[in-house]
């Protein structure tokens, strides 16, 4: 599947102006992976090294201009961006700032990402040395940048549709990937390497956990303890097609499993179902929250949220959570996650990727089963 062409980005683009406008912005500027592929498509690997920076304005009006490293200028002019300008990276004294002010001139209102799970991929000192060199206020584009990327376009649906597909046939085939005796990173590697074949194109998120009669927490990297009959295994994966995630678990009981593993598991996949009725348009994630809080018994876990949005990134906006009140809209996709502490301190955790609809919610994973699987 190939990315996107350039009606995708320009419409993106047309839809930030608009916004823009109502708000009285005269650029964004962007400096995050996320935000500047949002709106470019431009897509590397090359994130991963923190040494430069990377930035993006969108103007009131016209096409975004890319100010980037020239290691970068080849790939960003495969994007449909034309207007490009670079300055060699690294060069610490000064790290594109006098392009910013250059292209920044005038603008009275400069708005950029401040609020929830926002972050700034520059040195704060050279954020200060920008607002110095501007006679502009800078304000805060998280409502707008969250109310663009919450909605998917057909376009992105279809690659989220696709590797959520991926990623449950990979867990289709767990049942011939672990077994008693194996160590955890064993069965890690194996699952990454069945989502790599199925079609996924990388795996940078796999944790997960395994204890007799379930785990203690849901972010470990795997380790050389080996799989013991009685163990539940949970394996939860963030595979990629295209730049774009899906996000979701299954539990395995290896050997056997015990009443109160089975009991919980059944009450998670019981509060999905709660959570899948409660999906439709005009609910709130606070309504998704107390739909499936309704169908667990005992304790919760402190994990803070039951769900949360699904895209270009492993976590995005909205969270399913008592305090979050975002009305649900058709071409939102989210995540259902549910999860229980039991037995003295062991959790499970239950997971489904979702897409709203005009109706019913579409179910993108394949349902897990509705008893504890036994391997």
């Amino acid at each position: 599947m190939t990315d996107f062409a350039a009606p995708e980005f320009r419409a993106r683009v047309e839809r930030a102006q608009a916004a823009m406008a109502q708000a009285d912005f005269d650029a964004l500027f962007l400096t995050t992976e996320a935000e500047i592929r949002y709106f470019t498509g431009f897509r590397t690997l090359f994130w991963q090294s923190p040494t430069r920076p990377w930035f993006l304005i969108v103007p009131a009006s016209g096409d975004p201009v890319a100010i980037i490293p020239s290691i970068g200028a080849d790939l960003m002019a495969k994007t449909w961006i034309s207007d490009i300008r670079t300055w060699p990276s690294p060069r610490p004294d000064d790290e594109g700032i006098s392009l910013l002010l250059e292209a920044l001139q005038g603008c009275a209102r400069i708005a950029m990402p401040m609020g929830e799970e926002a972050s700034l991929r520059m040195p704060p000192a050279d954020i200060d040395r920008l607002r110095a060199g501007l006679n502009a206020e800078f304000a805060d584009a998280t409502p707008l940048i969250k109310r663009l990327r919450m909605v998917k376009s057909p376009a992105e649906i279809a690659h989220l549709r696709t590797i959520c597909e991926i990623g449950s046939a990979a867990f289709a085939r767990v049942p011939g990937l672990v077994q008693d005796g194996q160590p955890l990173a064993e069965a890690f590697r194996a699952f990454k390497i069945a989502l790599l074949q199925e079609g996924a194109e990388e795996v940078p998120y796999l944790v997960g956990g395994a204890g007799p009669g379930g785990y203690g927490d849901v972010i470990s990297p795997a380790g050389a303890v080996p799989l013991q009959n009685g163990d539940v295994l949970m394996l939860d994966t963030g595979a990629t097609l295209a730049g774009y995630f899906c996000d979701f678990d299954r539990n395995f009981a290896i050997g056997h499993a015990d009443q109160p593993a089975r009991d919980a598991y059944r009450a998670l996949w019981s509060a999905t179902e709660a959570g899948l009725a409660a999906a439709r348009p005009g609910a709130s994630c606070a309504d998704l929250f107390a739909a499936m809080t309704a169908e667990l018994p005992g304790a919760q876990s402190a994990v803070g949220r039951f769900g949360h949005g699904l895209g270009m990134q492993l976590t995005e906006w909205p969270s399913i959570m008592p305090i979050d009140h975002t009305i649900l809209e058709p071409g939102m996709v989210m995540t259902l996650e549910p999860s229980l502490v039991y037995g003295g301190g062991l959790m499970q955790v239950h997971e489904e990727n979702i897409l709203i609809t005009d109706g019913a919610a579409e179910l993108l994973t394949r349902r897990a089963a509705p008893d504890l699987p036994v391997i």
